[in-house]
């Protein structure tokens, strides 16, 4: 006997997939074809919308993170931030999709943009908040085992951690390069160092990392605490 499939969930939607993932809402969140500059638009909107939700959650897996970290528990914190890490790889992957969004095609639909952009983007301030919160919590966590992250056991919990922390860093950085390409095949801007070029703020956050004393902590060092004052915009 075929079993019934009629929606149980509230909501709008023909099934109860599209009811519970807000397929109907989702779908409709990009511009319509008859106010598109250039087709072109959905491509960019796609990759930059999927992007904020990816952030989203990654967001979330930090903050728990840092939670799991206060409560001296790093080896589920160093599980958590690991998928945020994942998070931001797919974020990086999908700029993939910019090699077929051309500098000439791309200039035909900025208008639509206004004064948008990617510098604005939610999801991004909110991952560098809560990334400076991790480096607060971490000091404070390694401090209570010593404060010395190279006198510890290599299998210890708070060592994955570190060394989850240094592939977050490393993660993001690996996105601002890709940004910062992007910016120069697609925006058209000109390379960092030129006067007035915003691809002179990009290059300079390549370096940007939220926990730099992890790269340069060895054996028997302490891990200074004073690094994890960074602007809102790194």
């Amino acid at each position: 006997m075929k079993r019934d499939q009629s929606p149980v969930l509230p909501g709008g939607g023909a099934t109860d997939y599209a009811r519970y993932m807000r397929t109907d809402e989702l779908l409709d969140l990009q511009r319509d074809p008859a106010d598109m500059l250039h087709r072109d638009e959905l491509l960019f909107q796609v990759v930059h919308q999927s992007a904020e939700l990816w952030l989203k959650l990654a967001e979330a897996e930090l903050a728990e993170a840092v939670a799991r970290t206060t409560a001296d528990d790093p080896q589920a914190a160093a599980s958590l931030l690991e998928r945020a890490t994942l998070a931001v790889r797919l974020v990086t992957d999908q700029l993939e999709m910019f090699r077929h969004l051309s500098p000439v095609d791309f200039q035909a639909m900025q208008p639509a943009l206004g004064n948008g952009s990617g510098a604005e983007s939610p999801g991004w301030r909110r991952v560098a908040t809560v990334s400076r919160q991790l480096g607060r919590a971490f000091t404070a966590h390694l401090a209570t085992r010593g404060g010395r992250l190279g006198a510890l056991d290599p299998t210890d919990p708070t060592r994955r951690l570190a060394e989850a922390m240094t592939a977050w860093d490393e993660r993001v950085s690996q996105w601002r390069v890709r940004h910062y390409e992007v910016a120069l095949r697609v925006g058209g801007h000109a390379p960092a160092g030129s006067p007035g070029s915003p691809a002179t703020v990009l290059a300079k956050l390549i370096g940007h990392r939220f926990f730099p004393e992890l790269r340069s902590a060895r054996p028997d060092t302490d891990v200074p605490a004073a690094t994890h004052s960074r602007t809102a915009q790194a």
